[in-house]
């Protein structure tokens, strides 16, 4: 069931089920974050059952691998994306793919897809014995590596979108919350070792 806010996540909704407390100075309007650069990717598409938002997905990204900065994430989301910028590149500029929102280093959020919308983060994947995690969960891109250690910054926006997720769509609580190598573990090992997960709990 979604519930509709036309105001901020505020300081009373910002109490989620595990009782933590954390200050929201987010909106979300129209399934849009207000504080996201919006970019919309043509990789979307329409969800099932659009009241069916109940997982939220944590991937790391870095293009070209190990570097971070430029616009060749949201040219890779956008099918802009061009082969010989790069050797790595011309192996995923065929790729249609995207995310509901990518978190910069610097915290800056950029948003591709509608919460209401099936963005093409997951691929083949299961959550809990139930597969096509697209259909029914958000994902959240963090800019960084397996390896490298996300930002402080990263953490702190993160929490707050999880925390404005959590006080707008009645199916997302901490408890459902997964990496991309859970839901997809023979695929893929993103966000790695270097995400701490207490840092979301």
């Amino acid at each position: 069931m979604l519930i509709e806010f036309n105001g901020a996540c505020s300081i009373a909704n910002s109490i989620v089920k595990t009782g933590l407390f954390r200050s929201v100075n987010m909106m979300i309007n129209n399934h849009c974050l207000d504080q996201a650069q919006q970019v919309m990717s043509p990789n979307v598409d329409e969800r099932p059952d659009e009241e069916d938002i109940s997982l939220l997905v944590i991937h790391c990204i870095s293009l070209p691998p190990g570097e971070f900065g430029g616009e060749y994430i949201q040219q890779l989301f956008c099918n802009q994306l061009h082969g010989e910028k790069h050797p790595y590149f011309a192996e995923i500029q065929q790729l249609k793919v995207s995310a509901h929102v990518l978190i910069r280093r610097s915290g800056d959020i950029i948003q591709f897809a509608p919460f209401n919308k099936r963005a093409w983060h997951a691929g083949q994947s299961s959550y809990q014995g139930r597969e096509r995690c697209n259909d029914f969960s958000i994902g959240i891109e963090l800019e960084g590596t397996e390896s490298t250690p996300y930002t402080e910054r990263q953490y702190a926006v993160l929490n707050e979108v999880i925390d404005c997720l959590c006080a707008n769509y009645a199916g997302l609580n901490r408890e459902r919350i997964a990496g991309h190598n859970d839901i997809a573990p023979e695929r893929k090992t993103d966000p790695g070792d270097s995400f701490e997960w207490a840092r979301i709990s």
